[in-house]
């Protein structure tokens, strides 16, 4: 389960990332400057396409720790990393399934 948790913190990461990089992408078509081409290499591709399917794996992580309290066993995890992952969770669902992006 550490090992899990800290995969869901870095896909999380890719997620924030890839967050970042729409909103520069969206600030550039504001300005302007967007030439109608996503430029994306395969780094940035690969951060969007870890980050935008991080919430799948934040709610397995959930159901799992869930399942760990109700049988209590002891997951050991930090607490910073579970804080972590569920606000950005909570980020996760305003921003697919609430915004207009």
């Amino acid at each position: 389960m550490r090992f899990f948790s800290k995969l869901v913190v870095i896909w999380n990461i890719c997620f924030i990332i890839s967050t970042i990089l729409r909103f520069v992408e969206i600030a550039n078509k504001k300005k302007g400057n967007f030439t109608g081409l996503i430029e994306l290499n395969p780094l940035k591709s690969t951060l969007v396409v870890l980050g935008y399917t991080a919430i799948f794996l934040n709610l397995i992580f959930f159901i799992v720790y869930i399942f760990f309290r109700l049988f209590k066993l002891n997951p050991n995890i930090a607490k910073w990393i579970i804080w972590f992952n569920f606000l950005l969770f909570i980020f996760q669902i305003y921003y697919f399934f609430y915004s207009n992006f």
